[in-house]
């Protein structure tokens, strides 16, 4: 039978270099759960480190947490990756690690802290992880698909860091399986204003980066269970599987 199900897809941890501190894997969990939220993603920038110890942190309670990553391409485009497991995240990751030159300045950007399900710190990310990896968007999303996973275009209503910000527009041969809208546009308000885009599938998240974030704009999804094959049945609206307005 099929129901609905919150999901807020785009959520930062303490990895981030502009996540706060308190983003811990256990505190991530407990705060969904306060906002009822039935589906979280974790997407870090250029990382997908922490993914594992926030479904680990998860376990045993009715959240359902989906390893991602959010890639910046060499056009400093930011795009969601949402993946079935975690190998297939940790895959991308080695690939995008391999294109991100630079090392963490701290002080400027922020730390960078790999923590495991106990909200203990494991280690620290030196990469830039801010950085623009040496991959165009063409080829992120191809990857992305290649590995199984979901791509989605984040929050394209911004100025900065998104595809139609950086380039004006979304070229034809990019197969978003979605855009994301940030939380100050609504679904209705973004359909109004990018009618060339109304083949898209739209979706809507926190982008949180503190823990007060999350669940702030989340995206409700029409599936049978919480699963990752559900959301892509979703996106592609596929057996009554469906993302609702």
């Amino acid at each position: 039978m099929l129901r609905i199900f919150r999901a807020d897809l785009h959520v930062h941890t303490c990895l981030s270099p502009c996540g706060d501190i308190s983003m811990s894997p256990r505190k991530i969990v407990h705060r969904a759960l306060e906002q009822n939220i039935d589906i979280i993603a974790i997407n870090d920038h250029n990382s997908a480190e922490n993914t594992q110890a926030v479904i680990r942190a998860a376990e045993g309670s009715p959240l359902t947490v989906l390893p991602g990553m959010e890639v910046c391409t060499q056009e400093e485009i930011h795009v969601i990756s949402l993946f079935e497991n975690v190998q297939s995240a940790l895959e991308l990751e080695q690939i995008v690690d391999d294109c991100l030159h630079g090392e963490n300045d701290a002080e400027t950007f922020g730390l960078q802290v790999v923590a495991n399900e106990d909200d203990e710190v494991v280690s620290f990310n030196s990469k830039l992880l801010i950085g623009a990896a040496d991959l165009s968007v063409d080829m992120v999303v191809d990857i992305i698909h290649r590995l199984g996973g979901i791509a989605i275009a984040s929050h394209i209503d911004r100025p900065s860091y998104s595809v139609i910000g950086q380039l004006g527009f979304i070229p034809d041969n990019l197969t978003f399986d979605a855009l994301e809208i940030s939380a100050g546009m609504t679904i209705e308000s973004a359909r109004a204003r990018y009618p060339e885009y109304s083949g898209y599938v739209f979706v809507q998240n926190s982008d949180a980066h503190v823990l007060d974030d999350i669940g702030k704009s989340t995206t409700q999804l029409m599936l049978e269970q919480p699963s990752f094959g559900e959301i892509k049945k979703a996106l592609r609206k596929q057996e009554g599987r469906t993302v609702l307005p």
